[in-house]
C-alpha cells in the first residue's frame, strides 16, 4: 500500500471512530433522558396521624382504663404521651409508652378528677383525637 492510501485511510477510520464515539454517546444519553416519568419523582412522606380510642367511658376515681392507638408516618419507638384537657390548655399527665413496629401503642390511664374528662395522646408533636371518659 502507498504511504498516501495508507495516509487516508488512517484518517478516514479516525474520522468514522469519532463519529461513532458521538453517536453512541448520543444514543446513551438520548433514552435515559427520555424514558424518565415524572411519576417516578422521589416518594412523598406518608402524612402523620395518631388515633385513639379508650378501653371504657367510665370509671371510678383511679380505676385504671387504657387508650388504644394507631400511628401512621411514625416510627416504631417513638415515646407516646398522655395529655389531659385542664381548663383550656393540654397538660401532659406521668406515664408514657412507646409505638410498637404495627404502628400500635396502648398506655395506661388513672384520672382522680371527677367529672368529664378529656384525654388524648401526643408522639412526635402529633396530637391524637380527644376522647372523653366520665369519673364519677
Amino acid at each position: 500500500m502507498n504511504p498516501t492510501l495508507r495516509l487516508r485511510a488512517t484518517v478516514a477510520g479516525v474520522i468514522t471512530a469519532g463519529l461513532l464515539g458521538a453517536g453512541a454517546a448520543t444514543a446513551v444519553a438520548a433514552p435515559s433522558d427520555s424514558h424518565t416519568p415524572a411519576a417516578q419523582s422521589a416518594p412523598k412522606p406518608v402524612a402523620k396521624t395518631n388515633t385513639v380510642t379508650a378501653d371504657h367511658t367510665k370509671v371510678k376515681p383511679w380505676q385504671q382504663f387504657r387508650l388504644h392507638g394507631k400511628v401512621t408516618g411514625i416510627k416504631s419507638g417513638t415515646t407516646v404521651y398522655l395529655q389531659q384537657k385542664q381548663g383550656a390548655k393540654w397538660k401532659t399527665l406521668p406515664g408514657t409508652s412507646v409505638v410498637n413496629r404495627s404502628g400500635d401503642y396502648s398506655i395506661r390511664v388513672k384520672l382522680g378528677m371527677k367529672g368529664k374528662q378529656q384525654v388524648r395522646t401526643l408522639i412526635s408533636k402529633t396530637a391524637s383525637n380527644a376522647v372523653t371518659v366520665t369519673v364519677g
